[in-house]
């Protein structure tokens, strides 16, 4: 059975693309095939300039901490035994990266970046809210200051109003690093307000893609119809700095 099938799109730095489909379109193994924890059986992914899927595993692995992955339940990918300060110090240490002063005032300063107040640092994941633990997940993921950060279906479990909270921290973000974003949903909604541009995926293929505001309002394909019909209200994507 084939998951994915002539998929084709870009990413370009400092944008967002939304992957927008069904449960069961392939959209989480597209997720793992760009964070290389999953090879294809055929294509080619690139980045910066190099063919992924060519490399041996030892040079995939140099390449691993530039692509980040943020997962729907950070619960599951947080160390129940660690603090927030050692959650987002460890890719560090496991990077070699910094002394321990260092990677102790970089963590420090990414929990506070993603809104989680000094006084939560000492805490471990399961005195965080759902929210929260999402934070504490991005932090993470920066810590390394990756090119390109996937988030796949990050947003998904979380209540609306936390949502557009942490949707707002990703926009900031960005703006104030410039990396990438592939963000992966099933929320035709939250892709437009996030978005540059949108590739509908069905049945393991993108069968439409364009700007956000355009495939919103003007979808064309019967699949990307049917997201639209279910979302209850658009909100436009959020003017960018500059643009």
């Amino acid at each position: 059975m084939t998951a994915l099938d002539s998929l084709s799109f870009t990413v370009a730095a400092g944008s967002t693309l939304a992957i927008v489909g069904e449960s069961g379109s392939g959209k989480s193994t597209l997720a793992l095939c760009l964070a290389c924890l999953e090879r294809p059986t055929a294509g080619r992914i690139e980045f910066g300039g190099r063919e992924l899927t060519a490399l041996r595993e030892p040079e995939l692995r140099a390449v691993r901490p530039q692509i980040q992955l943020v997962f729907q339940d950070p619960a599951g990918s947080l160390n129940p035994r660690l603090t927030a300060l050692e959650i987002v110090s460890e890719p560090l240490m496991v990077q070699g990266k910094l002394t321990s002063a260092e990677r102790g005032a970089r963590a420090r300063g990414l929990l506070e970046r993603v809104g989680l107040s000094p006084g939560m640092a000492g805490r471990a994941p399961a005195e965080f809210s759902g929210g929260q633990r999402q934070r504490l997940a991005i932090a993470r993921a920066l810590a390394i200051e990756p090119r390109l950060l996937i988030l796949d279906e990050a947003l998904s479990a979380l209540d609306a109003s936390v949502q557009a909270q942490i949707a707002n921290l990703l926009l900031d973000l960005q703006d104030s690093s410039g990396f990438a974003y592939v963000f992966i949903t099933h929320d035709l909604r939250m892709a437009a307000r996030v978005a540059d541009a949108i590739a509908v995926l069905e049945r393991g293929r993108i069968v439409e893609q364009g700007a956000a505001e355009q495939i919103v309002r003007h979808p064309e394909h019967a699949a990307t119809r049917a997201l639209v019909a279910a979302t209850l209200r658009f909100e436009p994507p959020r003017e960018r700095a500059g643009g």
